[in-house]
């Protein structure tokens, strides 16, 4: 070996800094954090967003992450202004700091499926948004928040999230945004994927995608709701044996926009909805949704009824679809189209 190799091979040795630096610049990922279950303790307080996020010091191993508190309520009292303000809010964040990663937000249970296809539908970048929450507080015995939130920013920041839609990552599943449903309490495995599956896993020491969703979102989504101030009103009613057609008229009057009905599996719907089949095409729509978590509605919407068949939709997704699609048009036709597509 060559003198001066050897004295290279010394000093590099005695004198490590010598070496070329190691690009150890992290991804930017912003956490933006509204309450829920997530951020509270088991006395009913809450947890600040900043206080939140030092609770898992794991996270700078994967990111600089950057906090910003847009809320701090349970995830009962979201409501589709709160939505529209969000996704306006990620919007001029994601202006002032292009570069950010990806986007994580903490979020209460009960709600969390229906912000996350809100934002699915609504936000038209591809930068990846993550929804996480948890089914037991802070101070709980195996509190399982922090791995929540963690899991949520390592798939974020993982190169095969971009062209995912939103994602919901809990109990080490990854779902899609408009594929998942709460189907429990308190477990912590309370969200279940529906009939399409989840779309991968989160172990240890690596994020795995095993698909990607079939139906149109984000990028790809018709929906731009930057500009406006509420979205039309929409209500839900649920059928039931013996369903009052009272009940039927009271909705039907009501100042909506539009109207979805749960109904029995399949779409089927009891005597006292069923008048809803008679009515004009000129009527504000009618979504009929099924009740059931499994299967969807076959067939397709009545010709001539202000009718829209949800597939598999749940009443509460076909809901914030509703809306949405009124937003561009009131053509029964179109909506059923946007309800195929979404």
């Amino acid at each position: 070996m060559h003198k001066h190799k050897i004295c290279l091979l010394l000093l590099i040795c005695l004198y490590p800094g010598l070496l070329p630096a190691q690009n150890t610049v992290k991804p930017k990922v912003l956490i933006i954090t509204t309450g829920g279950t997530i951020a509270s303790v088991t006395d009913s307080s809450s947890i600040e967003g900043p206080e939140l996020i030092r609770a898992v010091p794991q996270l700078l191993k994967y990111a600089d992450i950057e906090v910003e508190e847009f809320s701090n309520i349970g995830s009962s009292r979201m409501t589709p202004d709160l939505w529209l303000k969000l996704v306006q809010r990620i919007g001029i964040l994601l202006e002032e700091s292009p570069d950010t990663k990806c986007i994580v937000i903490t979020h209460g249970t009960d709600t969390m499926e229906e912000t996350a296809f809100f934002l699915n539908l609504t936000h038209t970048r591809n930068t990846p948004i993550v929804l996480v929450g948890s089914m037991r507080t802070s101070d709980e015995i195996s509190a399982d928040g922090p791995a929540n939130l963690l899991n949520a920013v390592r798939v974020g920041i993982s190169e095969e999230a971009r062209d995912k839609g939103v994602m919901v990552v809990m109990n080490d599943n990854i779902s899609a945004a408009r594929d998942l449903r709460k189907a429990h309490n308190r477990r912590v495995d309370a969200f279940q994927a529906t009939d399409r599956g989840y779309l991968g896993f989160v172990d240890p020491g690596k994020v795995t995608f095993y698909q990607s969703p079939s139906k149109s979102h984000t990028v790809n989504s018709e929906f731009n709701v930057y500009a406006l101030d509420s979205l039309p009103p929409v209500d839900i009613v649920q059928d039931f044996a013996g369903f009052d057609p009272d009940i039927l008229d009271y909705f039907i009057n009501r100042p909506n926009q539009g109207l979805v009905v749960s109904s029995f599996a399949g779409g089927r719907v009891s005597k006292g909805v069923a008048p809803i089949i008679k009515l004009p095409v000129e009527h504000k729509p009618i979504v009929v949704s099924s009740s059931i978590k499994g299967g969807r509605i076959m067939g397709s919407n009545p010709p001539g009824t202000p009718i829209i068949v949800a597939n598999d939709l749940s009443a509460n997704k076909a809901r914030i679809l509703l809306m949405l699609a009124l937003t561009k048009t009131t053509d029964i036709a179109q909506i059923q189209t946007y309800f195929h597509r979404y």
